[in-house]
């Protein structure tokens, strides 16, 4: 039987969730967050931090889902770097000798160590968020922009042609990542993340022989939560797009009268508006997932699910003892506390 086809029937479903590293693999609990990072000379190596529980109007629905979101992209970032840093890949290719620029060692004394880290860590998240806008956002409005001056087609098939663009985009950098040499290796750990927690939701033993009977695919993962965005975004976009020019006679007038400034307008509204609102609703549909398994959630997670055939791969036993050992630091004290 393949490891595809071996599916184990979950108990419970488990708040806990991670993300691959270099070499490596983040873990997430209710209350601690946990890297472990496979070293070839020094073994594994574990990195265990408390998680800062929010409060009030950070916990409400629609406001949630965009404040988690960024938050889970400054830690990944983070913890990527850590992992880049503890994973021995430096030293394997000679560059461990290599000396910092005069810039940085500059930054570095006039901001401290930590002060020094948290800015390029942020600057590492703005850097990332502006080239998935670019490529996943703008580049679609742009050539929904040009579909709708050659076609005349109106606004609600300009916005659905932009949506096909947006997910066309998506899938086609996700293939081509996903045959790049490293990608390989952070793909396969991605699959030991996702085969450690189904094996966990079983509730069984957290063994290597255990975690390798499961399989890679799991329906709260973060492409099924892309590909959520992704299709919300169609919808949204479209409909509150032609809302827009429906309640606002104005924004008819400035299409026609200035093209430019009005797909300006449009932009920001997008980006600015309706963009937090997508993620903000994909998050809600996400918990939704988490907390129940039928016919409805299958469905909305089967084309998420399906593509993670090419965002995760088979790891090896070396990869699934990274994961358990990342997972069980975040295990919570009292059984159940992670319940979803």
């Amino acid at each position: 039987m393949s490891n595809e086809s071996c599916a184990v029937k979950e108990k419970f479903k488990t708040m806990i969730g991670g993300q691959a590293l270099i070499e490596g693999i983040l873990m997430r609990g209710p209350k601690k967050q946990a890297v472990v990072v496979r070293n070839p000379k020094e073994g594994l190596i574990r990195k265990v931090e408390p998680v800062r529980k929010r409060t009030g109007i950070l916990t409400w629905p629609l406001i949630r889902g965009v404040v988690n979101f960024g938050a889970s992209m400054y830690a990944g970032v983070k913890s990527l770097m850590w992992s880049a840093e503890h994973s021995g890949m430096d030293e394997e290719e000679g560059e461990a000798d290599e000396k910092p620029s005069k810039l940085d060692s500059w930054l570095e004394k006039k901001l401290g160590s930590e002060k020094f880290m948290s800015a390029v860590i942020t600057v590492a998240v703005i850097i990332g968020l502006g080239f998935s806008l670019l490529l996943f956002f703008l580049l679609p409005m742009l050539l929904g922009n040009g579909f709708e001056r050659l076609t005349h087609c109106g606004v609600v098939w300009q916005h659905l042609f932009e949506g096909l663009c947006r997910i066309v985009i998506f899938l086609i950098y996700m293939i081509l990542i996903s045959r790049l040499k490293d990608m390989k290796r952070v793909f396969s750990y991605h699959g030991a993340e996702h085969k450690t927690i189904r094996c966990y939701e079983a509730k069984l033993p957290l063994t290597v022989e255990n975690v390798r009977k499961m399989t890679r695919m799991h329906p709260r993962c973060g492409t099924s939560f892309l590909f959520v965005i992704m299709t919300l975004s169609i919808l949204l976009f479209t409909v509150l797009s032609y809302v827009l020019n429906a309640w606002i006679p104005g924004l008819v007038q400035l299409q026609k009268n200035s093209k430019v400034l009005y797909n300006l307008l449009m932009m920001a509204l997008k980006l600015f508006v309706m963009l937090p609102l997508v993620v903000s609703i994909g998050y809600e549909i996400n918990r939704f997932v988490g907390r129940h398994d039928n016919r409805f959630t299958r469905l909305l997670t089967a084309p998420g699910m399906w593509f993670q055939r090419f965002t995760t791969n088979e790891p090896d036993d070396s990869m699934m003892e990274v994961a358990i050992e990342a997972l069980t630091l975040v295990l919570p004290d009292q059984e159940g506390d992670d319940k979803w």
